[in-house]
C-alpha cells in the first residue's frame, strides 16, 4: 500500500493493526515506510536495500515530519558512502577507540582469552589512526581504500584479509549491541586467496638430514656439558646433571610434532597430565586449541619412545608442568638446525604439513586426517588431497593407453594425437600464389572443401 505518511494516515483505519504485519510506503519519499505490527506497535522505517531496513523510531516518539527528515538524512548518508546513522542523535559521539576500550576489549578478554592480545594489537597497529573517528562514520569506501593501499604496498592477501576480518568482528559486535546500524565491512570485496596452495613438506632425504642434524646437535650439547663439568670439578664446583638423552627440548619437540601434527601453540601449552603413555593418547585442551574444542591424538611408537625418554630426563617434573618449558618459540635453535641440514623455506608450522602429507600419501581417509589435525571443516584438509591416490592421475594416464592402442597413421582421425602420423598436406585453396585469397574466393573454396 502507498500513501502519504502523515498525521491523517496515522489516525485513519488504514494504519490500524491487522492479523498480520504490513507496510505502508510513502508516496512522496522512496524508501520511507510505516511498519504496523499485529500487537499495535507502529514504527517509521527506511529501506536501505533489498532485505535491509533500519528503524527510525516508533510512532509517538517521533512525528511523521521528524521521521521523514531522519529518513532523508539516512538516504543522503548512503548516497555519499557514509554510515547510515552518521550525524544522527548521539551515534556520532562514540568513537571507534572508545568502543574498543570500553566494550570490545573486556568482552574479548573474557570470551576469547587465547587470541585477545594479538587481536587487539593487530587492530591498533592497522586501524589506530581511526580511533578518534566516530564509529558510525566508517564507510565502505574508506575500508576499500585502506585495503587497496595495503595490497599496493605488497602485503599478502591473506594478511590483509586477516586484518579486515578482525575489524569486521569488532563492528559486528557493535551491531549486536545496537550501537551501530550496519557493518560497512559487509560490502567490502574480500581479497582473493589461493585456497589450495603448495604444501611444503620434507622429502625422505630432507627428513633424514633433519634427523641427523638433530642428533649431531644433541651430541655437541652433551659434549659441551661434559667439558663444562670437567672444568667445574677442577675448580671444586658442583657439576651439572649429566645429559644421557637429548641435549635439550628441541629434538623431542620436533619428533613429537612430526608424529602428531600439533600446532606450535598447542605443543607449548602441553602439560604432562595431558599425556597418557599407558593408553598412548595425547589430549589437546580446548583452551589451547585453535578450534576451541578438545581433541585426542593417538601416539605412535616413536612418539611414545620420545616422550618416555624426555620424561626420564626430567624426573622432577610434576603433572602440571609444561612438557616443553619454552616461553616463546624455537626460532633461534630451529634456524640453526635447518641451516645445518641444508633445508630451505621450511617453517616450524610445516612440520604439521609434513605430518598431514605423509598420512595422505599413505592413503589415509581425509576425514581422519581432518580429525587428527583439528580442522573445523574438511575444506581446510582438502589442500592435501592432491598428494594421495587420485582418480585424476589415472584419468590422464588413460591417454597414454589410448595412444598405444591407436589405429595406423593413415586411419587416424587426427595427425596431432599420434606422433607417427605424417603432417597432412594443406588444402589446395590455401596454397595459391600471392599468400592471399580474396574474401569471395576463400568462401567459395571453403564451401567446396566442406562438400
Amino acid at each position: 500500500m502507498r500513501a502519504i505518511i502523515g498525521a491523517r494516515l496515522l489516525a485513519s483505519g488504514a494504519a490500524q493493526p491487522k492479523a498480520k504485519p504490513f507496510d505502508i510506503r510513502d508516496s512522496r519519499l522512496a524508501g520511507f515506510l510505516l511498519r504496523v505490527q499485529p500487537s499495535g506497535a507502529r514504527s517509521f522505517c527506511v529501506q536501505l536495500g533489498r532485505g535491509r531496513r533500519l528503524t527510525l523510531g516508533k510512532v509517538g516518539h517521533l512525528t511523521p515530519e521528524q521521521a521523514r527528515q531522519r529518513c532523508e538524512q539516512v538516504l543522503g548518508n548512503i548516497a555519499h558512502g557514509r554510515e547510515p546513522l552518521a550525524g544522527l542523535d548521539g551515534a556520532a559521539r562514540l568513537s571507534l577507540g572508545e568502543f574498543i576500550r570500553n566494550q570490545y576489549e573486556p568482552w574479548i578478554q573474557a570470551n576469547r582469552p587465547r587470541n585477545s592480545a594479538s587481536a587487539l594489537a593487530r587492530v591498533e597497529n592497522c586501524f589506530g589512526h581511526w580511533y578518534d573517528q566516530p564509529m558510525c562514520g566508517l564507510s565502505t569506501y574508506q575500508l576499500e581504500a585502506w585495503k587497496t593501499g595495503r595490497l599496493g604496498k605488497g602485503k599478502r592477501p591473506a594478511t590483509v584479509l586477516r586484518d579486515l576480518t578482525t575489524l569486521s568482528g569488532i563492528l559486528s559486535f557493535a551491531v549486536r549491541l545496537g550501537l551501530l546500524a550496519d557493518n560497512p565491512m559487509r560490502r567490502v570485496l574480500k581479497p582473493r586467496l589461493d585456497r589450495t596452495p603448495n604444501v611444503r613438506f620434507l622429502d625422505p632425504e630432507e627428513e633424514s638430514r633433519l634427523r641427523s642434524a638433530l642428533e649431531d646437535r644433541d651430541h655437541r650439547i652433551r659434549a659441551a656439558r661434559e667439558s663444562g663439568n670437567a672444568w667445574r670439578r677442577a675448580r671444586n664446583h658442583a657439576p651439572l646433571p649429566k645429559l644421557t638423552g637429548f641435549g635439550d627440548h628441541l629434538t623431542p619437540a620436533v619428533l613429537v610434532s612430526l608424529n602428531t601434527g600439533l600446532r606450535r601453540g598447542e605443543l607449548l601449552a602441553l602439560c604432562w597430565h595431558d599425556i597418557n603413555l599407558r593408553l598412548a593418547v595425547l589430549s589437546v585442551q580446548a583452551t589451547s586449541a585453535k578450534s576451541g574444542q578438545t581433541r585426542h591424538v593417538p601416539l605412535n611408537a616413536e612418539c611414545i619412545y620420545t616422550l618416555k625418554r624426555w620424561r626420564d630426563q626430567n624426573p622432577d617434573a610434576s603433572p602440571l608442568d609444561k612438557v616443553f618449558a619454552v616461553s616463546t618459540s624455537f626460532k633461534t635453535a630451529w634456524s640453526v638446525v635447518l641451516k645445518a641440514a641444508g633445508i630451505r623455506r621450511f617453517r616450524w608450522h610445516d612440520l604439521r604439513h609434513h605430518f598431514a602429507s605423509r598420512l595422505v600419501q599413505a592413503d589415509v581417509n581425509l576425514n581422519t586426517v581432518r580429525e587428527l589435525l583439528g580442522h573445523g571443516s574438511l575444506a581446510m584438509t582438502l589442500r592435501y588431497a592432491h598428494l594421495g591416490p587420485d582418480q585424476k592421475r589415472e584419468a590422464v594416464a588413460l591417454l597414454c593407453q589410448w595412444q598405444d592402442k591407436a589405429p595406423p597413421a593413415q586411419d587416424s582421425p587426427s595427425g596431432l594425437a599420434n606422433p607417427h602420423v605424417e603432417e597432412a598436406a594443406a588444402p589446395e585453396y590455401l596454397l595459391r600464389s600471392g599468400n592471399r585469397i580474396e574474401v569471395g574466393e576463400r568462401r567459395t573454396a571453403l564451401s567446396q572443401a566442406c562438400r
